[in-house]
């Protein structure tokens, strides 16, 4: 990557710094000092835990010659050790949008070597985005996903701290996957992200919007800014010819419709794409779509009513970037299951374990309501509500799990700062007066009680980590995987 003057990055990159001292050589830009060396600008994000410009010392050690810095103490204190410095206040999204702009500038804007594919939605945009990328695969593009389950620019995935990156690590995953020569990137955009534009200066082809339901509330504070900072991807962040598809059939998405020039809508009868399934079972779908007077029949390799919603948004997506339908249809019977998402743990007996991400009332119910189509004797649901967030979902997800289940086990989460059995108690205040329910705080004990009480022709469903292999306790993450916990269970039966 060629070296530019430190100077110059601030003008490109349309910064107007508080204070601004020295030059330097830049080649590269980084918020982490373990990836500093000789050349680089370090950027010190601000904290609420820390004060980062504590790590400049080591950043200069390891090579940083140039700062961005967000307070007047960094500043000098760059300036001691004789780097190159600008200092860009602290307040947010502002510093994000500097952050953004800069890391464009060193990196030379490596999206636009590509279409960038953004999937937002409460449910469905982890699945949505892995199957877009198998499916682009299968059209012969060399396509890679960013998201919950990590970074996979070329097929071999990593796993990443948050579901979108902060500004300059996002920045230095797209000129990854632009070194990798991939050529659709579909990644997942949190409202969190959106909102405090990590994804600034990203030029997106297109956006995919699966729906809307109540999540992050804690953050956002109600569901009109929560809906506000979904819709930034298809406005802010639309980048030249930008397409769409918009789930009409969320009240969202059909309010979105009618003020956003949108390529594709499905997930309503009167949306221009629409999918129904012809046969289903826990491991595959019969799907029929119908778009524009075409109509194309279809399998794929994923089971359950849930992901028929799934396979529909990023059909939808798939003709949005251009594609037809049937050349679309065709691909979509390339895509691979989902890790934790409506994935089955075989057990070798009469009843069946889905693990499952969902997470909110919403999903909750459309997964257990998958279930139901497939006809089990009973549904038995183990879920818990995760420590330190929004607390007004808790009862909401003891109803959605015991008015969809013959019998619910309530278990922790991950509890985080919180005390497991306080989280417990918000959550029973929900349930359905009368439901079978269980409470078993420990998680591993509760996957153990679920397999034990189930017979034949029943169906656990063990609900709202999926993928993940740890719980979050205090602020440590320790050890756990519901499918390896259940595999367990399940292998001490008598």
């Amino acid at each position: 990557m060629t070296a530019k003057r430190f100077t110059s990055l601030i003008g490109e990159a349309g910064l107007r710094p508080v204070a601004q001292s020295g030059e330097a050589e830049v080649a590269w830009i980084t918020a982490d000092t373990r990836t500093c060396g000789p050349g680089s600008l370090f950027v010190c994000m601000p904290s609420r835990n820390t004060d980062t410009h504590t790590f400049l010392g080591a950043a200069r050690e390891a090579g940083a010659n140039a700062a961005l810095v967000h307070g007047s103490d960094g500043f000098r204190a760059a300036e001691a050790m004789g780097m190159t410095a600008a200092w860009v206040p602290s307040s947010q999204p502002e510093f994000n949008v500097a952050c953004g702009s800069l890391s464009r500038a060193v990196f030379g804007d490596p999206s636009s070597a590509m279409r960038v594919v953004g999937v937002t939605g409460t449910t469905g945009k982890t699945t949505t985005a892995w199957m877009m990328r198998d499916a682009l695969r299968a059209l012969g593009r060399r396509a890679g996903y960013m998201g919950t389950l990590g970074f996979d620019p070329s097929g071999e995935r990593r796993e990443l701290a948050n579901t979108t990156p902060f500004p300059v690590e996002t920045w230095q995953l797209l000129h990854e996957a632009a070194s990798a020569r991939v050529e659709d990137l579909v990644m997942e955009a949190s409202s969190h992200a959106l909102f405090e534009r990590r994804l600034f200066g990203v030029r997106f082809a297109c956006g995919v919007f699966t729906n809307l339901s109540q999540d992050h509330l804690d953050f956002h504070g109600s569901m009109e800014e929560y809906e506000a900072a979904k819709l930034l991807l298809f406005t802010e962040y639309a980048g030249p010819g930008f397409e769409s598809a918009i789930n009409v059939g969320d009240p969202v998405g059909l309010s979105w419709s009618k003020k956003l020039d949108v390529t594709v809508t499905f997930g309503a009868p009167s949306a221009e794409l629409v999918v129904e399934p012809l046969e289903k079972s826990l491991s595959s779908l019969v799907l029929r779509a119908t778009y524009r007077g075409s109509e194309s029949v279809f399998k794929i390799g994923v089971g359950g009513m849930f992901n028929v919603w799934n396979a529909t948004s990023c059909l939808a997506g798939l003709l949005a970037l251009g594609y037809d339908l049937d050349e679309a249809c065709r691909a979509m019977e390339s895509v691979t299951p989902v890790p934790g998402r409506f994935e089955s743990v075989p057990t070798g007996r009469g009843f069946g374990v889905i693990v499952d991400y969902a997470h909110t009332d919403d999903a909750l119910v459309k997964l257990l309501q998958s279930v139901r189509e497939l006809a089990p004797s009973r549904i038995i649901t183990v879920f818990g509500c995760g420590g330190d967030r929004d607390k007004s979902k808790r009862p909401k997800m003891a109803l959605a799990a015991s008015a969809n289940s013959e019998v619910t086990i309530v278990t922790s989460d991950n509890p985080r700062t919180e005390h497991p059995l306080a989280i417990i108690e918000d959550v029973v205040k929900g349930l359905v007066p009368g439901a079978v329910c269980e409470t078993v705080p420990d998680r591993r004990e509760a996957i153990e009680r679920a397999v034990q009480l189930a017979r034949d022709g029943d169906v656990i469903v063990i609900a709202g980590k999926g993928h993940e292999d740890y719980q979050i306790i205090g602020r440590t993450k320790h050890p756990m995987d519901d499918r390896q916990m259940a595999r367990n269970a399940v292998a001490v039966l008598t």
